[in-house]
């Protein structure tokens, strides 16, 4: 067997494996549920020592930075009244929430597991192309499929001196429990259906906390409790929940919510449950807010951002409206509520009359839409059809706060386009994935 084939066998023995033991991603789209697999890629994503050692650093610069504006943002809100960031622009956010308004979570962390979205330039330049702040999924895959990689192969991994991964479940873990009020660690789920329902039953399973549904629980006297299996109820004192903050709790958000916890909101500002990531993190991690971060870390920081952002126009400002206006066709168009590769549009896909659509709702909708210049990064080698071929990949990196502390995990989920020339890489677009390997030397 030749090389490719090799490679072929490998990739497609590991996938089979994958969907034995049920590691897809779902999508819930025109009221129908459809289960997939998650394409696994058997080529790595190689990242040197001091090539991660970098992105590392300006990553815990940037989630420290994150978590310093939304606790300003909920409490003095000095950094609308210095006029860093308009007023309008943070209280007009979808993801600000008033429930949420003047308190402070256990240890002063909103965001506890960060998924940050980076792309590497052709001229080896990181940039950062998202900060999702609010449930971000995708941890368990490199995860199972390391683990599925060590068995096929476990010289590789020692030959090549690769960081292991083994460790995000102690640091997932060591988050909950650092933030906890008295009572155990769960995770909750909304169930079977959820499209990342793999990872939240994987995480369980490595951290050691009790999977939980909405039933599972209850509140009294302002405490969270898991009901008991025939015996009394237990405290909760951290909660990773997997569920959107509008579906939290019926009695503070929507109160048609039937995967919400009544009375769990309360439980939380009255700090007897720690709520893992935090309720209102949205405004953070607004695609509108994003442009303001390399701003957000100087002012709070005092420092210069390690890592870029895309360039971004914000058509909120006449200056960038001007000139979105003039070079839309070379512009990407994001809407900034928007997530999973939704919402995004390329100007260079739209013809005359759609291009005149677009700026004549970039001036009626300014607040809602970002653009950003095209980042050319690049491709890496993908086996498809028994051929390696080239894709545009993208880096999801996960960055964990606990009260102690910012780390990163030296892994990462490296998605990855499977249509030739598409800058479309995420797993609800048909993406698929591949491991990411840190080396140690």
């Amino acid at each position: 067997m030749n090389k490719m084939d090799s490679l072929t066998a490998n990739t497609a023995a590991i996938n089979r494996l994958l969907a034995r033991y049920g590691v897809k991603f779902g999508i819930y789209k025109n009221n129908t549920f459809h289960e997939q697999l998650f394409p696994y890629d058997c080529l790595p994503r190689i990242i040197e020592k001091d090539d991660f050692a970098r992105i590392e650093r300006g990553l815990i610069q940037r989630v420290t930075a994150l978590n310093l504006f939304l606790k300003d943002i909920y409490t003095k809100r000095e950094i609308v009244r210095d006029g860093i960031i308009p007023e309008h622009f943070v209280f007009s956010s979808t993801g600000f929430l008033k429930q949420c308004d003047q308190f402070v979570p256990n240890g002063s962390v909103f965001a506890h597991i960060a998924g940050i979205d980076l792309v590497q330039a052709k001229d080896g330049e990181w940039y950062i192309l998202e900060d999702n702040l609010r449930i971000p999924s995708g941890a368990s895959y490199p995860l199972i499929a390391r683990k599925l990689e060590r068995r096929a192969s476990p010289r590789s991994f020692i030959d090549n001196a690769v960081d292991s991964n083994a460790n995000y479940a102690q640091l997932l873990r060591h988050c909950m429990d650092s933030v906890a009020s008295e009572g155990i660690s769960v995770i909750m789920t909304p169930g079977r259906y959820n499209s990342a329902f793999f990872e939240h039953s994987y995480l369980a399973e490595m951290t050691g906390c009790p999977l939980v549904m909405h039933s599972d629980l209850f509140v009294q006297d302002n405490r969270l409790y898991l009901k008991g299996a025939g015996g009394s109820p237990v405290k909760v004192g951290a909660i990773y929940r997997r569920i959107a903050d509008e579906y939290l709790d019926p009695l503070s958000f929507r109160p048609d919510s039937l995967i919400g916890v009544p009375g769990i909101m309360s439980a939380y500002r009255s700090g007897n449950v720690a709520i893992v990531n935090a309720p209102g993190n949205g405004v953070a991690d607004d695609k509108g807010t994003y442009a303001f971060v390399p701003k957000m870390i100087k002012y709070y920081l005092n420092e210069e951002p390690i890592l870029k952002n895309a360039p971004t126009y914000v058509p909120y400002y006449e200056e960038d409206l001007d000139y979105c206006l003039k070079n839309l066709s070379k512009l990407v168009i994001k809407d900034v509520s928007e997530a999973g590769g939704y919402g995004v549009l390329f100007g260079k896909d739209l013809d005359e009359d759609g291009l005149k659509t677009w700026r004549e709702r970039l001036k009626k909708e300014a607040r809602r839409f970002i653009l950003q210049e095209v980042i050319d990064f690049i491709d890496l080698p993908v086996m498809q059809d028994g051929e390696q071929v080239y894709r545009k990949a993208d880096l999801r990196a996960f960055v964990i706060s606990a009260s102690d502390g910012v780390k990163v995990w030296h892994s990462g989920l490296t998605r990855f386009s499977r249509v030739e020339g598409s800058f479309v890489v995420n797993s609800s677009q048909g993406g698929g994935f591949k491991d990411t390997w840190v080396l140690s030397r």
